[in-house]
């Protein structure tokens, strides 16, 4: 058996609060379970670390630089970030409610699995290609960003705002309560499900063959 081997069976230790306070760049690092009340976490790097089961709602997280980051089970509730630096970062069962994108840096690379994105801020984004897997997206605002081929996967969008955004190429595929305004936003190529179709067709008092309410009668 190579070296190799022996150390992907080795367990994963978790840094300290510590390390993490006192730290300024870290790599290839795990932190796990913990409470970090409100924690100045600003101008910090993270390469290739893993952030699980933290409590960090309270947090500062300005000028922090996210390379290669993976958050699981974390709670980043009203978070409101200044130049936060994001690439391939993933976010997975997260609690973002009312989390504020607005002024992270520019052209994030993230993406979210199974998160909870209820009431966030995506103002002035630009983020393409930015794929949310299963998520939880209600009373959602997004305004004037650029989310060029993002991917929607059965995502939960009831009250969730499209305005003034650019949403060419990008693909709803299984959401929910989807509501989209052509003549607010740029869908060219977007791909949409066959009820918000329906929905937006009504919102021009047409009716689709089917799915009238007379015909559902």
């Amino acid at each position: 058996m190579t070296r190799g081997a022996d150390l992907h069976k080795l367990p994963i230790v978790s840094a300290t609060i510590e390390q993490l306070l006192t730290g300024q760049s870290f790599e290839q690092e795990t932190w796990d379970g913990l409470d970090l009340g409100s924690a100045d976490l600003s101008k910090k790097e993270f390469v290739d670390c893993t952030f699980r089961s933290l409590k960090l709602a309270q947090c500062r997280w300005n000028a922090v630089r996210l390379e290669d980051c993976v958050f699981e089970d974390c709670d980043l509730t009203r978070l409101s970030p200044v130049q936060l630096t994001l690439r391939g970062v993933e976010f997975r069962r997260c609690k973002l409610l009312g989390f504020d994108w607005s002024k992270v840096s520019e052209h994030p690379d993230m993406s979210f699995v199974d998160c909870n994105l209820s009431y966030a801020t995506f103002v002035s984004l630009t983020a393409h290609k930015t794929r949310f897997t299963r998520c939880v997206l209600v009373e959602a605002s997004f305004e004037r960003s650029e989310l060029v081929a993002a991917v929607f996967d059965e995502c939960q969008l009831a009250g969730a705002r499209f305005d003034s955004c650019n949403l060419e190429r990008a693909s709803f595929a299984g959401c929910r309560d989807l509501l989209l305004d052509p003549a607010r936003n740029k869908l060219r190529g977007a791909s949409i499900p066959l009820d918000a179709a329906v929905a937006l067709a009504g919102s021009f008092g047409l009716q689709v063959v089917g799915f009238s309410k007379a015909s559902q009668r």
